[in-house]
């Protein structure tokens, strides 16, 4: 029986063309672009035009991978969208977008794991490649977190902003531990931890969407210790060395996150991927926005070792280790 694994064929993003500044930010909420920039390196962020929905972003984004993968919509047989801000209770925004893409084939749905979701997502398609269930998957990081912000808590709606990325995944034979596309996934979730970070509203509590909760000291801590373990749990169960990784590809949450989880696993800043300054936490499409950001830039090169990680409300967290 042949075996198979999923190569990164294409990446592609989306950031939309509003650009909400620190400075800006000081006529919304009593804040400051150096109170800001200290405690979470964010510079700017990105926001959603009136009219313009999470599964616009994501089909933007697909688009531009689709291009990077030399391929086109009927190519595609899985699409999985991960996003905490769909576009609407039900169908699965992967749904909406597999629609306005003009795929007419195989399946869409969604996950839900918050900023963790663009790793959950990868795993998942992952499966049903290496299963033979799907050939070609497109796996859709996108949100419109402004969407949920209170906008007068300066402790939360300062992180966040809008965006989408997206990777195509294919599917070639061979032994994924011979060092070739997505090695290896490790995911965890406990939900003991839900009142740290969440939403106060949802359709069978308050019959309405709620706003963006957060107790950010509590997070900041528990996603330093939890991400480094699984990076280094992933690590060992794929038989590599933290040392020997190319590039370190984090959930854009907090600049201070991503030295923290750097500086306890001895990693070089210089090869960790950062973007945050320039479109904030953008959740699940963080990931891909920054590995597309490091790809296009030629940092990120074909044969590079990448080991990408979050950890999103609930709790969720996780980890994938891929050779580009």
């Amino acid at each position: 029986m042949t075996e198979y694994f999923s190569r990164i064929a294409g990446i592609g993003a989306y950031l939309p063309e509003k650009v909400l500044t620190n400075a800006a930010m000081e006529a919304i909420v009593e804040t400051s672009d150096a109170w800001i920039r200290e405690r979470t390196g964010i510079s700017q962020r990105h926001i959603a035009a009136d009219g313009q929905y999470t599964s616009d972003l994501g089909v933007e984004a697909s688009r531009r991978a689709l291009d990077h993968a030399g391929l086109g919509p009927d190519d595609i047989d899985l699409i999985i969208v991960a996003t905490a801000t769909p576009d609407l209770t039900f169908p699965a925004t992967a749904t909406i977008v597999q629609h306005k893409l003009g795929v007419r084939h195989g399946c869409a749905f969604d996950v839900h794991a918050v900023c963790s979701g663009f790793i959950y997502a990868m795993s998942v398609a992952d499966n049903f490649i290496r299963c033979g269930q799907a050939r070609t998957a497109l796996v859709i990081g996108a949100e419109t977190f402004s969407r949920i912000l209170d906008w007068t808590d300066r402790t939360t709606c300062v992180l966040f902003g809008d965006g989408a990325g997206a990777v195509v995944l294919s599917a070639e034979a061979g032994a994924p531990e011979d060092g070739k596309g997505l090695m290896k996934t490790h995911l965890r979730s406990d939900g003991s931890f839900c009142d740290l970070l969440y939403v106060d509203g949802g359709p069978s509590r308050t019959k309405t969407v709620g706003h963006l909760r957060m107790q950010g000291n509590q997070v900041f801590r528990h996603a330093v210790t939890k991400i480094a373990g699984s990076m280094t749990e992933l690590a060992d169960m794929a038989g590599v060395a933290i040392a020997d990784i190319d590039w370190f590809v984090p959930h854009q949450a907090n600049q201070r996150i991503l030295l923290g989880v750097s500086s306890r696993l001895g990693i070089p800043e210089e090869r960790v991927i950062s973007t945050v300054s320039m479109h904030g936490n953008t959740s699940a499409a963080s990931i891909p926005l920054a590995f597309e950001q490091a790809v296009r830039d030629g940092r990120i090169k074909r044969g590079d070792l990448v080991l990408m990680e979050a950890l999103g409300g609930g709790f969720t967290w996780g980890a994938a280790l891929a050779r580009y």
